[in-house]
């Protein structure tokens, strides 16, 4: 970037011209050890000075250091992204835990409070809020920015559970426990708010929101029960409805934002991008939530997704013949942390065959 800053765009290529929070955080959470300790600070220290004067966190920069609060440039709602805060709480969470920078800690929490704080939330639910009175308030989660939600809001009130346990771990080691607790305490509250306010019982799966684009949302179903926040009932419902739905929400190992025939109340052309486009981006969420009810399926998922990429590339969505944009980093990365999570549940609930051979050496 202008000021030196090694900036990594969302996909390799010419695709997006400005360095993105949201797609950079997912490469942390799937693939940090690409980076650099420096890469990783200097990222770090360009979002929290990017903040808006109110603390609400970018969509992205520009490379020459402008901050873009709203999406399409700053194109897209009067406000900006419900997302940015929790994302910028993401890479200062991914980025402390890896360097353990003393110096980075003392100077990031005070900002991260500010921009949690700067998210527009229901006064009575907690729960991150888009406000229905407005033609376009704000966009959401920045994986569906292209649809009109309005009301409480599922993902970002996901990504607000996330992010303040991040933010409580955070502060916890920074010696700030009391603060540490109110914001798990905080977590917690809004976690239990989503499994009241979003859940269909009769569906088995999570809505998108309460007012406009109340459809189900496959890939917010999945990342609560990647979270812990849906409950183990929820949880084997969603996993039961993946499996019963498998070949009508994937494709080549890649799902579809909605169930099969359901497009978003208001949003971008049908059968292309946010609007029924199949997606690598949430499959590690997808297959982790798919285990729980058929574990064939869920590694059957990840081959056919990992043989796809190694024929196409890591597009950034596909739906019939069609490929956008190969080499898309959220693709490629964020899938690892939930196949991860996935190998490593199964790993804990499998008895060691020989316990008094459980030495380092005989671990693998």
């Amino acid at each position: 970037m202008k000021d030196g800053t090694a900036a990594f765009p969302p996909q390799a290529g010419i695709g997006y011209d400005a360095f993105w929070l949201r797609d950079y955080e997912y490469t942390l959470e799937g693939s940090i050890t690409s980076y650099s300790d420096k890469e990783l600070v200097d990222a770090c220290s360009l979002f929290i000075r990017s903040m808006n004067s109110d603390g609400a966190g970018v969509d992205c920069v520009k490379y020459d250091g402008t901050p873009i609060y709203k999406p399409g440039f700053g194109s897209m709602g009067e406000n900006p992204v419900a997302d940015g805060s929790q994302f910028t709480v993401g890479v200062a969470f991914h980025t402390y835990r890896r360097t353990k920078s003393a110096k980075l800690l003392g100077e990031i929490l005070d900002p991260l409070v500010k921009t949690m704080k700067a998210l527009p939330r229901n006064s009575e639910t907690g729960l991150v809020h888009i406000d229905a009175s407005r033609d376009w308030d704000r966009c959401p989660y920045g994986f569906t920015d292209t649809i009109r939600k309005q009301g409480d809001e599922l993902f970002c009130s996901l990504l607000f559970v996330q992010a303040g346990r991040q933010l409580s771990s955070l502060l916890r080691a920074g010696h700030r426990e009391d603060e540490s607790r109110q914001w798990k305490e905080e977590a917690d509250r809004v976690a239990a708010g989503i499994r009241k306010v979003f859940w269909d019982g009769d569906t088995g799966l999570f809505r998108a929101a309460t007012v406009k684009c109340r459809e189900h949302d496959v890939w917010g179903s999945s990342f609560a029960v990647f979270l812990g926040v849906a409950d183990s009932a929820q949880s084997h419902a969603i996993a039961r409805y993946f499996k019963t739905h498998y070949d009508a929400i994937v494709l080549n190992g890649q799902v579809r934002h909605l169930p099969a025939g359901v497009y978003w109340e208001q949003g971008c052309a049908r059968d292309q991008y946010q609007n029924g486009g199949f997606w690598a981006t949430p499959a590690g969420w997808f297959v982790y939530t798919l285990d729980l009810a058929d574990p064939m399926l869920a590694d059957r998922s990840v081959l056919d997704m990992v043989n796809h990429f190694k024929k196409h590339g890591a597009c950034e969505w596909i739906i019939g013949e069609r490929r956008q944009l190969p080499d898309y980093l959220a693709s490629a990365a964020l899938p690892l942390d939930g196949i991860r999570a996935m190998l490593e549940r199964r790993q804990k609930a499998q008895p060691l065959k020989n316990p008094n051979a459980a030495d380092a050496g005989d671990s693998q």
